[in-house]
This record gives structure tokens, sequence and C-alpha cells, in this order.
């Protein structure tokens, strides 16, 4: 069977532009072979893969399990880029793979036959070869703990968020108050206790909850905010002389909650220190009863001006890194992560460089596409190069009552985030997130939209080094002859196809991302509106690009986001080639 590079080797010699630079390399043994007979991919995506973790150790093993009938003469082969790593036989719905020593590294693995000139795909899965999750974060969520928990409806939901490689988890609203989250104390633990809102929650579903996601090598990060505590609080041994206030007259800042809820939030001063140790000490008996990995802390954003006991105005932002800091000392161990709600503070919980990866909540004052590429360049050049993760509430507008997420819609903010090497806060306990209260499971995913997800968390494992691992920023000069169709750089606008461009090594990394029928820039897709994109089938583009040795594309809006090789010719200081296909997004690779 012939490797895809020596597939791409002829592709890319097959041109007269191309042969005369030098005689195409030969694999071991073979001869060229001619144009005509190059491999073409086609799909017939019939086997469902999934992988038995997250993400794995370098070396470690990996066990694959497909639904569906596996067809005669299929074959496995996995792929780093474009690049063959191993190609096997495959005759049974289960089988292993020892991870490669390459850290921090992602491939797909893809079950292919091949007939004649043919080769037709018949599943995919990415795989993240990483010894620590915090270089390629992707992060989900849980947020109800009653007795509808069961063990096999946990199990449930974590298949699925594994089948999307979630690595980590933050539990959302799970603490029995935030002055004092443990249900019960160090030594007397409650079986049963409310959370905020007065919801049932079972200490042991949390447990449960700990111990399934750990078994998929999964992350568990407990939420709380820096500086919450409820109207009890005093009982609970705080000094209001830790608190923040409004004014100088002491008026106590806070956010007032609906009826019926356990109290209202009273917020401290995050860089007191005395607060810093009282929660500080709580967290311990969070950790010796609970078996959390981190502390997801967060924020309420810009409270204005606001003061200390003492009427000293207080500086928040410093106040968030003197937090983290104290955090740290206190369990060095153990991760962290914080909000930066609307980037308020994401300077100074950069610097600290104590957070696993970068975390900004987007609210409507940067709504627009443009704004997701702001926040993560002003993340990584905070925190030293940290990814990050990005808390987009989709739909928003539709959240109040029962419904669908429109699928275009968030298809088209994920490829974005995706494109720009961000993840998306957005898969959950049994739901996707379209509003801030993380329980709210008003809008459901279509089972089209869902297909679409797992392949779209596919691309973005396999493609990570590509996505999300550095690189410079450029702007790329692409053009095409196809009437109707105009292509610009970033930052999108409509009616266009959009290009993003970065230099990772070697390769030339173009993001084609098709705005020509969106009806906004704004990524909320508020009320549902945002339709779907028309296909575009070979696509005639000009590039500018020289030294070129050999040009793939890859989607996830196609071939389950195999990579497909592409044939080009010079012509001057561009190279000309034909992509196969444009829905959302299409990824060229030129080396």
């Amino acid at each position: 069977m012939r490797t895809l590079t020596f597939i791409f080797t002829l592709l890319a010699c097959s041109l007269t532009a191309c042969s005369s630079d030098s005689e195409a390399p030969k694999e071991p043994g073979q001869d060229p072979t001619p144009a005509a007979e190059v491999i073409n991919l086609a799909e017939n995506l019939d086997l469902h893969i999934s992988t038995d973790k997250a993400l794995y150790k370098p070396g470690e093993s990996i066990r694959f399990s497909a639904e569906g009938t596996v067809p005669s003469g299929a074959r496995i082969r996995y792929l780093h880029g474009s690049t063959q790593v191993a190609d096997e036989p495959l005759s049974s719905p289960t089988w292993t793979w020892t991870a490669p020593q390459d850290d921090y590294t992602g491939y797909l693995a893809e079950v292919y036959t091949a007939s004649g000139n043919t080769e037709t795909i018949h599943g995919t899965v990415g795989v993240d070869v990483s010894s620590d999750w915090s270089r390629f974060p992707r992060y989900g969520f849980v947020a109800s703990y009653d007795g509808s928990k069961t063990h096999a409806k946990i199990t449930e939901e974590m298949v699925f968020l594994n089948r999307c490689h979630i690595n980590g988890i933050q539990f959302y609203d799970w603490h029995n108050k935030h002055h004092w989250p443990l249900g019960g104390t160090r030594t007397q633990l409650l079986e049963r206790y409310t959370d905020i809102a007065n919801r049932e929650v079972l200490t042991s579903v949390v447990k449960d909850y700990i111990s399934v996601q750990h078994g998929y090598g999964m992350k568990t990060m407990f939420y709380n905010l820096c500086y919450g505590m409820l109207d009890d609080a005093a009982k609970d041994g705080v000094d209001d002389k830790w608190c923040l206030y409004a004014n100088t007259s002491r008026k106590k800042d806070m956010i007032s909650l609906p009826t019926g809820w356990k109290s209202d939030i009273y917020l401290a001063d995050p860089s007191n220190k005395d607060w810093q140790q009282y929660l500080a000490d709580r967290n311990d008996d969070v950790y010796a009863n609970l078996d959390f990995d981190g502390f997801h802390i967060d924020q309420l954003g810009s409270r204005g001006t606001v003061y200390d006991y003492y009427g000293s105005q207080t500086d928040l932002p410093t106040g968030f890194a003197s937090f983290i800091n104290a955090m740290k000392a206190r369990h060095p161990e153990k991760r962290l992560a914080m909000n930066a709600v609307s980037g308020y503070g994401a300077e100074k919980i950069g610097q600290t460089k104590q957070t696993d990866f970068m975390y900004t909540e987007m609210w409507g004052s940067e709504s627009n596409y443009s704004h997701i590429r702001d926040v993560i360049q002003t993340n990584s050049q905070s925190s030293g190069g940290k990814n990050s993760i990005i808390a987009a509430y989709m739909n928003y507008g539709k959240s109040s009552s029962r419904g669908m997420f429109n699928t275009p819609g968030v298809l088209l903010t994920d490829a974005v985030i995706f494109a720009l090497g961000g993840a998306h806060l957005e898969l959950g306990d049994g739901h996707m997130l379209c509003h801030e209260y993380f329980p709210n499971s008003n809008l459901q995913m279509s089972e089209e939209l869902q297909k679409a997800i797992v392949t779209y968390y596919d691309f973005l494992v396999a493609y990570q080094n590509l996505l999300r691992d550095g690189g410079t920023e450029t702007t790329a000069t692409v053009s095409t002859s196809k009437s109707g169709v105009s292509i610009t750089s970033w930052p999108p606008k409509l009616q266009t196809v959009t290009t993003y461009s970065k230099k990772v090594g070697t390769r030339q990394v173009v993001h084609l991302l098709n705005f020509l029928q969106a009806n906004s820039l704004s990524w909320r897709d508020e009320d549902g509106s945002m339709p779907a994109p028309q296909v575009l089938k070979d696509l005639p583009l000009r590039v500018k690009a020289t030294g070129v040795q050999r040009v793939w594309a890859a989607t996830p809006d196609r071939l389950g986001g195999a990579p497909q090789p592409l044939s080009f010719s010079k012509d001057g200081d561009s190279i000309l080639i034909t992509l196969p296909s444009l829905k959302y997004w299409t990824m060229i690779v030129i080396e």
C-alpha cells in the first residue's frame, strides 16, 4: 500500500510546472507512478470509532472500538498531519495501538479500504498524546448532582464527552456555600445538601462524577468565586473587615439573586490575606474529602469603583493575581484556572503564570468574530503562550424557552474559535451551553449537530500542533477566479470567504472560513438565524507561496477530517490549486 507521503510527492510533481525542478523522489522499491494512478479519497463514514481515554501519555496503550461492520480488506492508518506514522490491516472492531514517544502530539486514525485508484474513508478519530492536559485543554462541565444522576447516567454523559476528547471538567455549582463549599465539615460530610439555587446535591454523585472522569484521564476542577460569601458568612467565621464595599460608607458590594434561592452573594476583597487564608482552609476541607484536581476560580467582571473596609480603593485585577498566587502556594500540586469575564483582569491573571490555561467568558461587548482573535492573542501574550478556553454561549436569545440549537451558528463559531487556536467551553452533562447558568438545558443539540461536533473535536485534536502549538500570524494572499466568490483576509466580512493564516515551523497554514451566506458577524447567533452555507466544490485558488514541496487540505466538514493531497502548479511567486470542498471551514497546509 502506498504511503500518504508518497502520494503527496506524486501529486506535487505531476504537473509540468513542477517536473523541471527535480526528479520525483522514489519510495524504496517502487518506481514513480503516473499522476493518473494517484489515489482519490471517497467518503463512507459508516464506522463510529472511539478511544478509551481523552488523552494518552507517550508509550501508553490506546484502545479503539468501532461501532458498525468493519469491511473486508479494511486497514487502519495513523497520521500526524499529512505524514503516515503506521498502517496495518484491520479485521476486528476493537484494537490497540501504542502511542508514539513524541509528547504533545495530535494524530488522526483512519479506517479505510482501497479499490483501484480510490481509497474510501470509513471512519476517523483523533488521538491526543500529551503527558499533561494543560498544553491542549478541552474543557467541559457538569452542573447537576441530584438523585437522577445514577452511575449509568453519569457514564452515558461522560462517554460522549470522552468521545469529544474533553480532558478537563468544570464542576459548576456543586458547592454548599460560596464561603463554605464543602457539604458538611472535614470530619463529617453531609450525604445531601443544597446549592445556591436550593437544588439538591448528593455528595455520592459528586464523588461518582470524579471517579468516572478520572477513568477517562480527565482532570476535575471545582468551581467557586474568588470572593463570594452568603448572608450567614459571619456565623461561619467570616469577618466584615474582609469584605468589598460599594462606597466609603461601608455598603457591601453584592449581587442579587432570585427569590427562593439560598442567599444573595456578598463579595470579599480577593487581595485580603485573612480572606485568602480562610478560603484556602475551606478548600483544604474539600481536597481532604473529594478527589478534585484543582480549583476553577470565577469572578464577576468589573465592579466599578470599590473599596476595602478602611475606605481605600481596591484594584481588583491585582487582587485576582494575589488570590491566585495564594491558592497555588497553599496547594502547589493542584491545578488552577480563572475566568476573565469580558477580558477583565486577563493580563494580571496571565502574568501570574500559575493557571493551567487562560479562560475568558465572552459577552455582547465582544460579540464579533474578530473579538475572538483579540481575546486569544491577548491571553497568549500575557501568559507566555498558554492556550485559551472561550466560554461563549450560543443562541443566547433563545435560552429562555425550549428549542434546538441552530447548527450553522454553532459550527461557524466553533470553526472560527478552533481555527484561531482556541477551544470552546460548550459541552457538558447531557446538554450544550446556551446560558451563563450552566444548569439551563432549554436548548438541545440535534442529531446532525451532535454528529458534526464529534468530528470538529476530532479535528481540533488531530491537528492540534498546527492549530494550538505556537506559530506566527501572517497574512495570506489568496484569490479565486470563481465567479461570485470574494476572498478577503482577516477580519471576517459578510459575503466573502475569509482567510486566517499562520506560519507553523516550515508550514504555511491557511484557514478558509465561509461567510458567503452569513447574515451576521456576531458569533453569538443570538436568535439562531444563521443560515447554512452553500458548499463550494472544486474551488480554484491562487496562493502566494514559494519553495513549495507539497500541499494538502483538511476539513471537519468532509471525509471525517482526513487530509486530502492537492496537486499544484507554480506561477511566479504563487501556486495554483483546486480546493475540493469548502463548507464552514477548510484548512490548507503548504509545506
